[in-house]
């Protein structure tokens, strides 16, 4: 998997997201004591709203943000998002009213749904070689995993040195880092063949993703993994510490049972998706990880679960949603040309992200009305609707060749060449404009 850091480019990317991802991690554990500070016992309130914040921003602003990309040099557009957070990390230490706090936040991640679709569009274009690819995409999710378990950590080493605030600082100082990473490199910027109107941009990628059958499969999976993870990171602390009676520490142990086999799936899937085909290989996933869901909603139902018992479960679903997840970007730079990739990344950030922004909630409130063993079977449920339509969305020949023909086009079109029905695997763009059916 390391030896893809052999490319330059790459290398300088993937140091890029290592440092924004700990800078990231640092925010993330002083914005929570920032909210104590301010709110007291109403902090989880405020958190609470600050995460709605964030997902409402990003399914509204990665669209937008897709319509400018096309026009923008790939890597200015980088820098200035990279600093435009940093900016952002640096103004939270001064903050001290709560509504201050969801404005930056709202800041912070407009920039962060603008930064992240264009940066994983870039990857496919800088590894155009799919093995590597596949490498990349695993060594980012490792990436995400490791951040989740560490940068806790490092913020508590911090802490014994300096106060919360200035653990803002150091997600500037990674922000600017990862900013003059991105500098060093040279991206490519792939245009559109002819300039397009505003609403075009900003629609082009959601209307590509829903023409295409295998990425409403993805969709239907990104509904089946938010399920799952919703519930994870919004009910563990519940589940351990009333439930259970246990330590803050013992809400780590469990949750880093998720990121451990996450973390599994990132190192086992290069050579799985070489061998089997990435629909296979997706959906036994989803279906791994919400059977793991369902076992720990029976085995809650006769007794609550320990907390051993609780961290192998959740390590179980932690490796069926990375093997879930993780290939998406093979999915989406497939059903892309290069130049409408940032748009087709964009619509599955934004798509995805509203599956947690309605699943979230739900999670919680379920868990507050209903407990643990009704929670986790709803959860499971919500999993399986998703499986489900996945196998019904997502054909098994989707990159099979379709005979069709262009009754439109001049017979001298460059795309014809020369001919009259062709077969090709198809591509949603302004040629294909929907999936043709075979004469």
């Amino acid at each position: 998997m390391l030896s893809i850091l052999k490319h330059r480019t790459y290398r300088h990317l993937f140091a890029a997201q290592i440092v924004a991802l700990t800078g990231t991690g640092l925010a993330t554990v002083a914005l929570g004591l920032l909210a104590f500070d301010l709110a007291g016992n109403a902090a989880g309130l405020v958190l609470g709203t600050a995460l709605t914040i964030k997902m409402v921003a990003y399914v509204t602003v990665a669209p937008l943000a897709a319509a400018f990309a096309e026009r923008l040099d790939r890597r200015k557009m980088l820098v200035v998002l990279d600093l435009i957070r940093a900016a952002v990390a640096v103004c939270l230490p001064f903050v001290t009213e709560v509504w201050q706090i969801y404005v930056l936040i709202f800041v912070l991640q407009s920039a962060s749904a603008g930064f992240t679709p264009a940066f994983q569009a870039t990857i496919p274009d800088v590894l155009p070689d799919e093995a590597e690819y596949t490498r990349a995409l695993s060594l980012s999710r490792l990436a995400y995993d490791m951040e989740s378990l560490l940068s806790p950590m490092f913020a508590a080493a911090l802490l014994l040195l300096v106060s919360f605030n200035s653990l803002f600082w150091g997600t500037a100082l990674g922000f600017v880092a990862s900013a003059m990473l991105v500098v060093s490199v040279v991206l490519p910027s792939p245009k559109p063949s002819r300039p397009r109107g505003i609403y075009d941009r900003t629609t082009r990628g959601i209307r590509i993703y829903l023409k295409t059958p295998r990425l409403r499969g993805l969709l239907a999976l990104s509904w089946s993994a938010a399920a799952l993870s919703s519930m994870v990171i919004v009910n563990t602390v519940v589940i351990v510490r009333a439930n259970l009676g246990l330590s803050e520490s013992a809400v780590a142990i469990a949750l880093a049972g998720f990121g451990g086999g996450s973390m599994l799936a990132a190192f086992t899937l290069p050579r799985l998706l070489d061998r089997i085909e990435d629909r296979r290989v997706m959906v036994a996933g989803a279906a791994f990880a919400t059977g793991s869901m369902a076992v720990a909603a029976m085995l809650a139902a006769a007794a609550p679960l320990s907390l051993g018992l609780l961290t192998a479960l959740w390590a179980f679903t932690g490796f069926g949603y990375s093997t879930t997840l993780t290939p998406s970007g093979r999915l989406l730079t497939r059903s892309a040309h290069p130049e409408d990739r940032p748009a087709v990344f964009a619509a599955q950030f934004t798509l995805s992200h509203g599956c947690w922004l309605v699943l979230y909630p739900l999670a919680g409130w379920l868990m507050t009305v209903f407990g643990p063993t009704v929670t986790l079977s709803s959860m499971a449920t919500l999993s399986v609707a998703g499986v489900v339509g996945a196998i019904g969305l997502w054909p098994r020949l989707d990159q099979e060749p379709i005979t069709h023909d262009h009754p439109d086009l001049p017979p001298d079109h460059p795309h014809l060449a020369g001919s009259g029905p062709h077969a090709h695997p198809i591509i949603i763009d302004d040629l294909h404009p929907r999936i043709p059916r075979e004469p």
